[in-house]
């Protein structure tokens, strides 16, 4: 692959992981709550990338899209799980108490950044519309690394802002109860907003696949 073409696919990368979404919601909250939850949460969201890397890479993804029932499943799955975890930030907005950066439950902020990242059908989407765009079938490489090379660049990207912006958010916020608790307030409010939107479009979809 050549160098300019992986310089273009990492601005792009940047920019798209520099928009704040569920992923941001999540490690913000995973940062108010505790410094060491952080990185499992962070972890957690790898692992639901790398799993659809590796879809997209193997020519699943592109199967499991083009099975309408699939995506349709995916679709709500993923929303319903945004919606519950909102819902609870809603409820239980985290608030920094001492003692917190000792916190563990590792297990727990690992899965549900999976859930996140790999039951968000946008993800799936994002990779099996953007990747292939940035490889070329008279590469040298086989068309299957050139994507899986181009996942890992954007998993690392991701992997380093989120990084920055859940240690950012306890920073920032730690002092700040207040501050905290609508931060919180806002993550919970983002994620149920992706999960409606996510429903929404789906339901749209097959409306007009029935008429």
């Amino acid at each position: 692959m050549s160098l300019h073409i992986l310089l273009a696919f990492w601005a792009v990368s940047i920019a798209l992981a520099a928009t704040p979404g569920a992923d941001w919601a999540y490690v913000i909250s995973a940062g108010i709550r505790s410094q060491a939850a952080v990185i499992p949460a962070v972890f957690g969201l790898f692992l639901g990338y790398l799993a659809i890397t590796c879809l997209v890479a193997g020519g699943i993804g592109a199967l499991v899209v083009s099975v309408q029932l699939a995506i349709t499943i995916l679709t709500f799955a993923g929303a319903a799980y945004l919606i519950k975890l909102g819902i609870s930030l809603l409820r239980n907005p985290p608030l920094p108490k001492e003692g917190d950066d000792q916190e563990t439950g590792t297990r727990r902020w690992i899965t549900k950044g999976f859930a996140i990242s790999g039951l968000n059908p946008k993800a799936l989407l994002f990779f099996l519309a953007l990747l292939p765009q940035f490889t070329t079938l008279a590469g040298a490489w086989p068309v299957f690394l050139q994507i899986a090379v181009l996942g890992t660049i954007h998993i690392v990207n991701c992997v380093m802002i989120y990084l920055a912006v859940g240690f950012g958010a306890r920073s920032v916020l730690r002092e700040r109860p207040m501050a905290s608790r609508i931060t919180g307030y806002a993550s919970g409010t983002i994620m149920i907003a992706l999960g409606c939107l996510l429903l929404a479009e789906r339901l749209m979809k097959i409306s007009s696949s029935w008429t």
